[in-house]
């Protein structure tokens, strides 16, 4: 989301629990020119603002959290089922090939919800 919008839409990106920046997501992100490195993981009681348009979740205790957490606010939740390849066995490109899928099929939703003003972004 950042990539495609920049400081347009304040994003931000957090777990239901905070944990180690998978290193086979940082591999498939900078297959596509887009470098993760950098980000460390928070949790929902890390955000820095508590004022949100849209939260959406990839998984339904994310959703929970979420549904919990805006409990009193005008704020839109929605779930994006999203399989989780960390749970996926095999080898090494096996591995990667369900992440990618992941970070595939994410791109696509992102652009239909909230494309890009002029045209959708290459990536």
């Amino acid at each position: 989301m950042k990539h495609l919008h920049g400081r347009r839409i304040f994003v931000d990106s957090v777990g239901v629990r905070a944990s180690t920046l998978d290193p086979f997501a940082a591999e498939v992100m900078e297959e596509i020119g887009i470098s993760i490195d950098k980000h460390r993981s928070k949790s929902f009681d890390e955000l820095e603002d508590g004022s949100f348009d849209v939260i959406i979740t990839l998984s339904p205790e994310a959703q929970h959290s979420a549904v919990e957490m805006t409990r009193t606010m005008a704020c839109e939740v929605e779930f994006w089922h999203t399989f989780d390849p960390s749970i996926v066995e095999g080898n090494r490109e096996a591995r990667l090939d369900a992440y990618r899928q992941v970070r595939d099929q994410l791109m696509k939703r992102i652009m239909e919800r909230f494309p890009v003003e002029g045209g959708l972004a290459s990536v």
